[in-house]
């Protein structure tokens, strides 16, 4: 979906496809580079993670196997609840295995905290995370975060596997939501 059959949902776009696939090479070939000779895992986050992980996972010139998990810490609000409830839980066994973790966006950073703890306490031989957006000015939680696509102001915002009550998701930019669509 393009921005333009949004009408006045988006106040603005911050990123076009364009700009984010460019991004997502740029990080690809510092995966590349860092996991070089390694076995890694990269871990989609659900649902919201969707696109990056497929258009990062196919920038990649070297073998990764894919996972994905699904936690929940929002409910139908627009704000983490900061309570993580596992959805869907890995498939492959982490142990011994390089992990990095993918997601769209970190804001509070509570959902990232927790999942790198859960993942952590099984044993990999590393857990990292890469993200495509993170709000600086959200943050709760110190999130160590190894790749990071774009810093952004702490605005909702939708498209590229971001929602607002499932809505959005295919939308092909980032922008910000208007008010009056989730007030």
């Amino acid at each position: 979906m393009d921005s333009a059959h949004v009408g006045d949902d988006l106040v603005k776009v911050l990123y076009t496809e364009d700009q984010i696939q460019d991004r997502l090479r740029e990080m690809a070939a510092q995966i590349d580079a860092d996991y070089a000779g390694k076995d890694l895992l990269i871990v989609g986050v659900l649902k919201g993670a969707v696109m990056v992980m497929a258009d990062l996972a196919r920038s990649l010139t070297s073998h990764v196997e894919m996972d994905w998990m699904a936690v929940s810490s929002y409910g139908s609000g627009t704000q983490s609840s900061g309570v993580v409830r596992i959805l869907k839980d890995l498939d492959a066994d982490i142990s011994d295995r390089h992990v990095l973790i993918v997601d769209e966006i970190i804001d509070t950073g509570l959902t990232l905290t927790w999942l790198t703890s859960n993942l952590a306490s099984r044993n990999p031989a590393s857990v990292e995370i890469a993200t495509l957006l993170r709000k600086p000015e959200a943050q709760r939680m110190p999130v160590d975060v190894k790749y990071v696509g774009f810093d952004i102001p702490n605005e909702f915002v939708v498209g590229y596997g971001l929602d607002f009550k499932e809505r959005y998701r295919n939308l092909r930019d980032i922008g910000t939501l208007a008010p009056h669509v989730y007030s």
